[in-house]
């Protein structure tokens, strides 16, 4: 008789602890689905900032810190971004980034600096590690012949490669994720770009950003751009999903 208390004891335990457990992983996968603090922060920032509202900005880059981005998490997505929207707004941006820590340190605030880019290895050549890189982004070989704008202007295909996708993107002070977020941000709030909205929303997908959190990128989108530019968004993103779903 004690014998079968102790094993039903046991297999009661052992079911709790199974159940337990799944609804543990049920949970994790459920918040997978959300874009973090910090993820949020950086599509805002990255959006008010190819916006030029520099207003705004400060109050988003506030929020970046007290998300927990480090200031040089933060300085890395205001120079990504610059590809996508030019030296202009990516400088204004970091200028505005240099007042708002400015008035923290008055106030006391000692914000988090974070690691430095880590030395890029050249073991070949600028151009072939970008088309290694963009290769891994878009799951996709690289052609060796240029077709497209690339072949009508070749030397936009050699700095895209060499500059974008070597000196940018293999730096590792954000992750491949972190640095789409940028990319997308910045194209659906300077619009009319939907060919390469398109091209980033896929590769988004491809470094681990869910469908879902791509949906809540677009509400952000709408805040920060504004209604027309977060429904073309929206519209890129729903043409992006069908396709995938039809491979």
């Amino acid at each position: 008789m004690k014998k079968m208390k102790a094993c039903i004891l046991i297999a009661l335990m052992f079911s709790i602890s199974i159940f337990s457990n799944h609804t543990n992983a049920q949970q994790m996968a459920s918040d997978n689905k959300s874009l973090n603090k910090k993820e949020k922060s950086i599509i805002t920032i990255s959006s008010l900032t190819a916006k030029g509202d520099l207003d705004k900005l400060k109050t988003g880059l506030q929020e970046g810190l007290e998300a927990g981005l480090t200031v040089n998490e933060i300085k890395e997505v205001l120079v990504h971004l610059y590809a996508y929207c030019g030296f202009p707004r990516s400088i204004r941006g970091l200028q505005t980034f240099m007042e708002v820590l400015k008035d923290r340190v008055a106030k006391g605030i000692n914000d988090t600096t974070g690691k430095e880019a880590s030395p890029i290895q050249e073991d070949n050549s600028k151009y072939q590690r970008g088309k290694k890189v963009l290769g891994e982004l878009t799951k996709m070989p690289q052609p060796d012949k240029l077709s497209g704008y690339s072949a009508f202007a070749p030397i936009i295909d050699t700095f895209l490669k060499e500059h974008l996708f070597a000196d940018i993107f293999e730096r590792d002070v954000l992750t491949y994720a972190q640095r789409e977020l940028v990319s997308i941000s910045v194209i659906a709030t300077i619009g009319n770009a939907d060919p390469m909205l398109q091209s980033h929303l896929g590769i988004s997908l491809n470094v681990g950003i869910t469908s879902d959190q791509l949906k809540e990128f677009v509400k952000i989108i709408k805040t920060t751009a504004g209604k027309k530019n977060a429904k073309s968004a929206g519209e890129v993103l729903e043409q992006v999903l069908k396709s995938r779903q039809l491979q």
